[in-house]
């Protein structure tokens, strides 16, 4: 229930959904995340598929290793590679979550968000098409003498499954917070500055007297009026 609170309530934070840039680091808060949580459950079920796939995915057969999905080695290839490519990526933006909350460049930011939402939506097509294949290829294969390896296929297969919705899911969070974006936290924060009001301030004050002053006389004009009196009266010739 508090994870979907925070999930929710995204946008109370900094620009796209993160900290504020430079605050101090809390382990448990960050383990508690949203991402970081569904990350670390994208990474548990990569494991679990190249694991299973590569233990126990082949069998002896003429001398030759065959796959038991049905025999198709494409099969396993193509679930290893899934998984392996799941484990790294998955590492990769748990370390980009971390130092998500020290970016203090919005563009920064906003390449990161972007990257994961992109990711994350083609990485869930990619095991969308695992599980698939895979099921696909299990279905019309045969038991493997003894059952060996029959446990860890369908395993394989289940937790494609569930690394369709994980993966989804980190998507839909990073598109959340490309929604937020920068929002009005900048704009907000420079506006709400003591600093900034006091200069504004003085701005404005500054502006509304220049467009005072172009209404009122110049300062020297009187000056200058009485200057050129004071020239004519002395030319002028004494009557007698």
């Amino acid at each position: 229930m508090d994870m979907l609170n925070q999930i929710l309530n995204m946008n109370a934070g900094g620009a796209y959904g993160g900290g504020k840039a430079g605050g101090a680091f809390d382990p448990l808060s960050f383990a508690m995340k949203p991402q970081v949580v569904i990350r670390a459950l994208c990474w548990l079920f990569s494991v679990v598929v190249f694991g299973c796939i590569s233990s126990e995915g082949y069998r002896e057969e003429d001398g030759k290793e065959v796959c038991l999905f049905n025999k198709d080695n494409m099969a396993c290839k193509y679930g290893n590679t899934v998984g392996v490519f799941g484990f790294i990526a998955s590492i990769a933006f748990i370390v980009g979550e971390y130092l998500f909350e020290r970016m203090s460049s919005v563009k920064s930011r906003k390449r990161f968000v972007m990257a994961d939402m992109g990711f994350s939506a083609f990485w869930a097509f990619m095991y969308f098409v695992a599980f698939i294949y895979l099921w696909s290829q299990w279905s019309s294969a045969e038991m493997p003498p003894g059952g060996i390896g029959a446990g860890n296929m369908q395993a394989a297969i289940v937790f494609s499954l569930f690394s369709i919705f994980t993966w989804a899911l980190c998507a839909f969070l990073a598109y959340k917070r490309f929604l937020i974006g920068a929002g009005d936290e900048f704009t907000s924060a420079f506006e709400n500055d003591p600093a900034n009001v006091v200069h504004q301030q003085a701005y404005t004050s500054y502006s509304m007297d220049n467009d005072n002053d172009q209404y009122s006389a110049s300062p020297f004009s009187g000056q200058q009026t009485g200057g050129m009196e004071q020239q004519n009266m002395e030319y002028q010739q004494p009557t007698y």
